[in-house]
């Protein structure tokens, strides 16, 4: 048994995977906050399901700014540069896919490219995604912590209702890894989002 919350109305967050009306229905009427992205989800604002989020809170009676009650996810790395960013984070991505590909989580691969992920050879041939398709659909932040920060902010200025991000590392990152580039976000980059 569970003892009841000391302190009244406790949010829940739920992932948004199917981004169903009927589910976002579901998440509006009883006031259940959406995640986009993170975990085995692809991360990244997708439009289209921001606006159908906050078009089910309209219709369960919750007016909120676009982006509002909603956590976008984000993978990160934090490099001096672009491209070394890309060179360190690939492995991780690599990994990533190899996990989560067979389990359907990486969108619009065929049933060959995903028998492929688990060959090493076929892989570098079977034209999966890259970092860098992932960086072009916003799905991971790479680059010196101002880069970052400019396009975080540029999506807080897209999505004004957006007040919580979550940023993180792949599965497969070493801990080390994680560890250093968290205490590098947040140095280097929250300090500009801190609320005054």
């Amino acid at each position: 048994m569970v003892p009841r919350p000391k302190t009244l109305p406790v949010e829940c967050w739920q992932p948004v995977v199917s981004a169903s009306p009927r589910a976002l229905d579901f998440m509006a009427k009883h006031g259940i906050k959406g995640i986009i992205g993170g975990g085995a989800a692809q991360g990244g604002a997708n439009e289209k399901v921001v606006h159908a989020f906050r078009e089910a809170r309209t219709r369960a009676g919750r007016e909120t700014a676009l982006g509002g009650d909603l956590c976008i996810g984000f993978s990160f790395h934090i490099a001096d540069s672009v491209e070394q960013g890309i060179k360190e984070a690939t492995p991780f991505f690599e990994e990533n896919i190899k996990m989560f590909a067979p389990l359907g989580f990486v969108p619009g691969l065929t049933p060959a490219q995903i028998d492929a992920v688990a060959d090493p050879k076929r892989a570098r041939q079977a034209g999966l995604p890259t970092l860098r398709n992932a960086i072009k659909a916003g799905t991971w932040l790479i680059g010196p912590p101002e880069l970052i920060t400019e396009q975080l902010m540029e999506i807080q200025h897209k999505y004004p209702g957006l007040e919580v991000v979550n940023v993180g590392q792949p599965v497969g990152t070493p801990e080390a890894v994680i560890l250093e580039q968290l205490e590098r976000f947040s140095a280097q980059v929250m300090p500009k989002f801190k609320k005054t």
